[in-house]
């Protein structure tokens, strides 16, 4: 299983393109991936929030309250924990890379802006 040599060699190889970036678009690859590691980052402590904060109630209702203990077996209290887990996630770090996103697009804003006006 995976993917088949020829190509993964083929994909590989259109990465390193002939084209040679300039120092501008390398600072913004490394400024993205950056952004992109920070919102996983953010991402995975607010998803170790979540399972936390999920969890202790779920667990504690389903030993305490009647309905809970009747209706709620170990598969649904997973989903309930993995949800609040899952969203915990996506959304930190959805917000986290829209952050630094604008951040880089103010620093653009303003290199371009003091490159205009230290020219003339």
């Amino acid at each position: 299983m995976g993917i088949p040599s020829e190509l993964r060699d083929a994909w590989v190889s259109k990465r390193n393109s002939f084209l040679i970036p300039s120092p501008d678009e390398e600072r913004k690859i490394l400024r993205t991936k950056k952004c992109t590691n920070e919102g996983v980052r953010a991402g995975f402590k607010a998803a170790v929030v979540a399972a936390i904060a999920s969890s202790v109630p779920t667990l504690a209702a389903v030993r305490m309250i009647p309905w809970a203990k009747a209706n709620l077996n170990y598969t649904a209290q997973a989903l309930i924990i993995s949800a609040a887990s899952i969203a915990g996630y996506f959304i930190t770090a959805d917000k986290t890379i829209l952050e630094c996103a604008r951040r880089n697009a103010q620093l653009e804003y303003s290199l371009s802006h003091n490159r205009g006006t230290d020219s003339s």
